[in-house]
């Protein structure tokens, strides 16, 4: 009897593309649903903020860890079998987190589950580019970005939604029908490429350790950071110092084996190793932000969890427009003039957000975000295509791992620097406001203390906001660093 899920050679593109954009979309949508519904799971289960907190962290520790083992996994496993079962795992650790009745029992599903969900993104951009032919990739990263910004859009909206009008199981149960879709049309469509070779030397465990230990550690680092006080705290001392002792080792240990498990080589091409900085610099704004907004809208806007998912849903919205022309016009300008002018008009949305006011509305955000949504697919789709541009093929998988560890890291570094000085600016605002108040003029201390409150507060993200714009600003040179991308009759050569 004849396989229903045997490969098939010829399968058209677009069933290739429908596959790994739904465990895509599906993997990105629960980085950030989860986030709304973190004190209703915490309230039902009876944890504390600080248990809770382990729900996302866990998940995100184990994605940084199996990033940059992409390319050797997909090795060692074949590209169908990989990616079949990272969407088997995500799956079934998805509906375990919804049966889970304990903080912990919860944090280790979800740590399974970030461990399947780790692999979706950086094997979906390797097959992406892989499929379409060369003078199609800025359409196929355009493709690829839009359901990277698809989560980010919809995972605040669905989630508030879920908990206001069912109950937070299904916020991971809603993963399972998508899933088990996914894993059928991988085994039905993907491809196992005939030049993916099987891993030579074996599995190198002093390295594996190394790098799971250095890359945990880092994340653990970025996410405890602020809340334990940085340095102040032994804990965070200690996890720094394994972190930098761990990769340091790691990377003089990988760069003499003949074999390793993460190629370091890839960093030999300089747009690659340029875009890669750049992807960290785009991380920081787009995580960093996307952190930022929801806690200002919430926090100092007076916005339900519900109209902030819609007040962010514009920039979703502009960045699919912008990623569709982009797709369109890559092979016929050079693709860093793109990124330059994604870079630009993002720091000037950024600008643009930071002289807002404590009586903003939902218009007075619109347009800024709109903007800034426009701009990142201008920076995404081009910076992605040509910094993967000279990577050989076989070496893709291994390409998009590190790519996306990095952008990911980025974030991470952003969202710490960021809530850091919003702490840190929030007080010194207060002291200085508070310090102005001498008489009450008839209005209650508690009145008066809640202005200042929301005043210090409101100082505090103009200033974050008009930082990340001087951020995008400075980066904007090391673009023309890339090399430029020789255009052939509408189609993008080789690179100079």
């Amino acid at each position: 009897m004849r396989n229903p899920f045997r490969h098939r050679e010829s399968a058209p593109v677009a069933l290739i593309t429908v596959t790994v954009m739904l465990g895509l979309i599906m993997a990105i949508i629960d980085t950030t649903i989860v986030n709304v519904g973190l004190d209703t799971i915490g309230g039902n289960l009876g944890a504390t903020v600080d248990q809770v907190a382990w729900v996302a962290t866990g998940y995100i520790l184990a994605n940084v860890v199996v990033m940059p083992l992409n390319g050797w996994l997909t090795a060692l496993l074949g590209r169908k079998r990989f990616y079949a079962m990272s969407l088997a795992l995500f799956t079934v650790a998805s509906f375990l987190c919804g049966t889970a009745r304990s903080i912990w029992v919860l944090v280790f599903y979800r740590i399974i589950q970030g461990i399947g969900g780790g692999a979706l993104q950086p094997t979906a951009q390797a097959i992406l580019f892989e499929t379409f032919p060369p003078q199609k990739r800025g359409a196929a990263m355009a493709i690829f970005g839009m359901g990277a910004m698809v989560g980010p859009a919809i995972g605040p909206t669905l989630g508030g939604w879920i908990i206001d009008n069912a109950s937070w199981p299904l916020i991971f149960y809603i993963n399972v029908p998508i899933g088990i879709i996914a894993f059928l049309m991988t085994l039905s469509f993907i491809p196992n490429p005939k030049y993916i070779e099987k891993p030579k030397g074996g599995v190198d465990w002093v390295a594996l350790g190394l790098l799971t230990a250095g890359l945990a550690s880092l994340q653990f680092v970025l996410e405890q950071g602020e809340r334990d006080d940085w340095f102040a705290s032994q804990t965070i001392v200690l996890f720094t110092t394994i972190s930098a002792v761990a990769l340091i080792v790691f990377v003089l240990k990988t760069l003499r084996e003949r074999h390793p498990i993460v190629d370091l080589n890839v960093f030999r091409f300089r747009s690659f190793s340029i875009g890669s900085f750049l992807g960290v610099v785009m991380g920081f704004g787009l995580f960093g932000t996307a952190l930022i907004l929801p806690l200002f809208f919430e926090s100092t806007l007076g916005m339900t969890a519900f109209d902030t998912g819609m007040a962010l849903m514009p920039g979703a919205l502009a960045t699919a427009v912008s990623m569709l022309i982009v797709g369109r016009m890559l092979n016929r300008i050079d693709g860093r003039w793109s990124i330059a002018f994604g870079t630009l008009v993002f720091a000037w949305s950024a600008w643009w957000l930071g002289s807002l006011s404590t009586q903003a509305g939902y218009w007075d955000v619109f347009w800024p975000r709109v903007v800034q949504g426009f701009a990142l697919g201008f920076m995404f789709v081009p910076l992605t295509t040509i910094s993967l541009s000279d990577v050989p093929i076989p070496a893709m998988a291994n390409a998009t791992g590190i790519f996306t560890l990095l952008r990911q890291l980025g974030g991470s570094l952003g969202i710490a620097i960021l809530t850091t000085l919003l702490v840190h600016k929030s007080a010194v605002a207060w002291n200085v406001l508070a310090s102005g108040v001498t008489q009450t003029h008839g209005y209650p201390v508690a009145v008066l203390t809640q202005l200042v409150a929301q005043q210090s507060t409101m100082i505090s993200y103009n200033y974050l906001f008009r930082l990340t714009a001087i951020i995008f600003v400075l980066a904007t040179p090391l673009i023309f660093l890339i090399k430029r991308q020789r255009l052939a009759h509408g189609t993008a050569a080789a690179p100079e």
